[in-house]
């Protein structure tokens, strides 16, 4: 089982506003193999509880104008690991020290990669 095409198409408009309020090192995980309730995880780095906070508003934004509400939301009063739950997409914003810390790369490393289009390189073109 992959990732929908709606969730990858989310991946991007989520990982899009994630990069407008300047996340860094974004990553996207297609975990819909060992987990039947979720597709995506997308991990995305604010480099400090200012800028995660921001980050995790404008992905939460950019959902509800595609018209997907938020089913949770974990973590948003201390900004330093974000997590929001759309169903299909979940998305992880941290820290930089938190990022390190938990390491969600190596848990969810031998999951496929979903490609990111950068909003930078596609503004270059």
């Amino acid at each position: 089982m992959t990732a929908a095409a709606r969730t990858r198409e989310l991946v991007q408009i989520a990982a899009a506003a994630a990069e407008s309020k300047g996340a860094e090192d974004l990553l996207a995980f297609d975990v819909s193999e060992p987990l039947p309730l979720v597709d995506v995880f997308l991990l995305a780095t604010g480099s400090s509880e200012r800028n995660v906070a921001a980050i995790a508003d404008a992905v939460e934004e950019a959902m509800l104008e595609q018209g997907v509400k938020r089913l949770r939301r974990e973590g948003r009063q201390e900004s330093r690991w974000v997590l929001l739950d759309f169903g299909d997409l979940v998305v992880h914003v941290f820290h930089e020290q938190e990022r390190v810390f938990y390491g969600l790369e190596r848990l969810w490393k031998d999951c496929p990669i979903v490609p990111i289009e950068s909003t930078a390189s596609a503004a270059t073109e």
